[in-house]
């Protein structure tokens, strides 16, 4: 049976653990290694910017960059540890909620989604800065 985008977003939702602007902002804080993932295409990041140190993978590359089949020189690196806290985000949360969900199927241990997504980082005050090409 075919499924909505809204669909995939709510099965993935209960199968995956959200974090609250704060709790993310305190992980980072306390976390050297804590990473966030920006999953939006670059053109959407303008809206809001981005959650400082943020690394931009789309959502449409995230597997294929996570992947450790594949040469390190085809992957992203900072995806090698699956023991790293991630915490995946978008503007309002969807695709941020779809990324967690894939990052916890290919063995992450430690993925959050951030609740609100950046709009709600946004909101609760913290910074974010432009994407620089």
């Amino acid at each position: 049976m075919a499924k909505t985008f809204r669909q995939m977003v709510d099965e993935a939702r209960a199968a995956t653990r959200a974090i609250s602007p704060q709790a993310a902002h305190d992980l980072l804080r306390d976390d050297d290694r804590a990473l966030v993932v920006e999953v939006r295409d670059l053109a959407d990041i303008a809206t809001t910017g981005l959650i400082p140190g943020a690394a931009t993978i789309s959502l449409g590359t995230l597997p294929k960059q996570a992947c450790l089949e594949r040469p390190p020189e085809k992957r992203d690196r900072r995806l090698d540890d699956r023991t790293r806290a991630i915490i995946t985000t978008c503007e309002a949360g969807p695709m941020g909620i779809l990324a967690a969900k894939t990052l916890d199927e290919m063995g992450f241990t430690r993925v959050a989604y951030l609740a609100g997504g950046t709009q709600a980082w946004v909101d609760a005050g913290f910074p974010t800065e432009p994407l620089v090409s």
